[in-house]
């Protein structure tokens, strides 16, 4: 085991993905000799050369659509967004050509060596150009798999696994942990399920669950939450797409309670999607409405930042209020 920040055990990740199989390739803006604006590529092109990690135009739309037809000729691209909020230009492609190619073929040919990664989220003062959560856009969209980590071992796991995985995964990265969160993780080729969520902290009382950074600040609600007598079961979604809906139903039939987190907008954000399968599956045993604590309805503010984030303190008051409704 290896003290590793999110950063490292992304870069390890792709080292070892690259090192197992020649086919796997990485590009996007700036990821080459630089190793991208975060250094999540860094030294790759040095040891596997510009044939396997190279930099592209500014244009995340050819990225994608670059991408696209790599993994349709059997190649494994991960392609890097630089910030999620630059992925737009690139829906068209992400939408109708990289989640529908397999269906439109009848299973004849696909993209499924493909991921796509990108950093998205808040906590880096990066305003609203650089700190949106745009993982609702994508779970509307059959044929996609959407994948958060919440920490350096879950990020490599999980990475491996996207780059195993026969469906192209959107692999999202929470930014403010890249050199945030440390942790141990095992330097040999291990991959995370895809799908399954996680209890991370097993409780009584209410159910409690996000995913990516937030994972944290739920933590720390959780524990103000211990301190006045409510236990709370802490869950990592961990998949967004498709999400793991018996583990949080039977967490929630176990508690009778449930509180989503998430960095996003609450309208039409992947909590309400959430709470609606939940309702329809626990609705007799639910002790108290779902609650859902998540980001305004408003551009991510850079002045306002702090009041903007869903924090410990607005997950804990939301957790005493569901206990005691």
């Amino acid at each position: 085991m290896a003290e590793m920040n999110l950063l490292q055990a992304i870069n390890h990740a792709l080292d070892l993905a690259m090192e197992k199989d020649e086919n796997v390739v990485c590009f996007g803006e700036d990821v080459g000799h630089f190793g991208g604006v975060f250094r999540a590529t860094s030294k790759l092109q040095d040891k596997y050369g510009q044939r396997r990690c190279f930099n592209t135009p500014l244009t995340e739309q050819g990225i994608i659509g670059f991408a696209n037809g790599m993994a349709a000729r059997g190649l494994k691209p991960v392609a890097e967004i630089q910030f999620a909020d630059y992925i737009y230009p690139a829906f068209d492609q992400i939408i109708n050509e990289t989640a529908k190619y397999r269906y439109r073929s009848g299973n004849q040919f696909d993209v499924g060596g493909l991921v796509i990664r990108t950093p998205y989220g808040g906590g880096i003062n990066g305003g609203h150009y650089h700190s949106q959560s745009p993982e609702a856009y994508f779970a509307h969209t059959a044929g996609l798999r959407v994948v958060i980590p919440r920490d350096p071992a879950q990020a490599k796991g999980l990475l491996l696994a996207a780059i195993a995985s026969p469906d192209p995964v959107l692999f999202m990265e929470p930014k403010r942990l890249y050199r945030a969160a440390v942790g141990e993780v095992d330097e040999g080729y291990y991959e995370v399920p895809l799908g399954e969520a996680e209890v991370v902290q097993p409780g009584s009382d209410v159910t409690l669950l996000a995913w990516g950074a937030q994972m944290e600040v739920a933590a720390r609600a959780a524990a103000l939450a211990e301190q006045d007598g409510i236990s709370c079961e802490l869950v990592d979604l961990r998949s967004i797409l498709p999400w793991d809906a018996d583990r949080v139903a039977t967490s929630v039939l176990k508690t009778g309670r449930l509180v989503i987190s998430h960095e996003a907008p609450l309208t039409g954000g992947f909590a309400g999607e959430i709470a609606a399968t939940i309702q329809e599956r626990c609705f007799l045993y639910l002790e108290s409405p779902i609650a859902r604590v998540c980001g305004l309805d408003t551009p991510y503010p850079l002045a306002l930042e702090k009041e903007y984030m869903a924090d410990h303190l607005k997950i804990h008051a939301a957790i005493v209020r569901t206990f005691n409704f």
